[in-house]
């Protein structure tokens, strides 16, 4: 039989024992890793395969949270993350699923697991589809508040283009495209292009001063 590979990042290591435990008593399922904080999940991320990903919110000691993490892990893997946490506000629960999570379980419902990681696994495409949605909606909120204008020019940042191959393509003087640059960064918070680019990319939700 062919197992569904879990993959469990969470910062109380007798709770992934007993999780561990209770999950490989499943037929169908293997925990095949775990990691304690942001750094060790990102990076075996970028090596170990699994399918699913149980993720914590409140991440003690890591750089990042759970959240961010989940953002950071979409980047490196195609894995299911479902977000298993003591958490129980509306806040939390918003910034999961947009960071892209697919389900949100309270660890007191902890036997509801197997199923939800079975439905995640086996019939990602609805909600797929809404987290598609999500992310366009995400996006479209942090691009609003910049004209047209502004809004083109990032566009052609985000796809890889140069300040110089910009003034050629859209016919604009070094001084005007740097006026327009500036006041988007404005508008976004940040200091640089890239700066900008990353926290679209990243659905605003990787702000380091916001970890819990």
């Amino acid at each position: 039989m062919s197992h569904i590979k879990v993959f469990i990042v969470e910062d109380d290591a007798d709770w992934v024992k007993a999780l561990t435990s209770y999950l490989n008593r499943e037929e169908d399922m293997l925990v095949t890793g775990t990691a304690s904080h942001s750094d060790e999940a990102l990076s075996l991320a970028r090596t170990t395969r699994f399918d699913i990903v149980l993720m914590d919110i409140q991440l003690e000691g890591s750089e990042l949270n759970g959240i961010q993490t989940a953002v950071m892990m979409h980047e490196l893997t195609s894995a299911k993350i479902i977000m298993l946490t003591s958490l129980a506000d509306e806040k939390s629960m918003a910034q999961s699923f947009t960071a892209g999570a697919v389900h949100y379980l309270e660890k007191s419902r902890y036997k509801e697991l197997p199923q939800a990681i079975r439905a995640a696994h086996y019939y990602p495409a609805p909600m797929d589809a809404l987290l598609k949605e999500l992310a366009r909606l995400k996006r479209e909120e942090q691009l609003k508040a910049l004209t047209g204008a502004e809004r083109e020019v990032f566009e052609l940042i985000e796809a890889g283009y140069t300040q110089s191959q910009i003034e050629r393509k859209l016919y604009k003087a070094e001084s005007t495209l740097k006026n327009q640059i500036n006041k988007m960064l404005k508008k976004f918070g940040v200091k640089s292009s890239k700066e900008a680019v990353e926290k679209v990319r990243r659905r605003g939700l990787f702000d380091r001063g916001d970890n819990e």
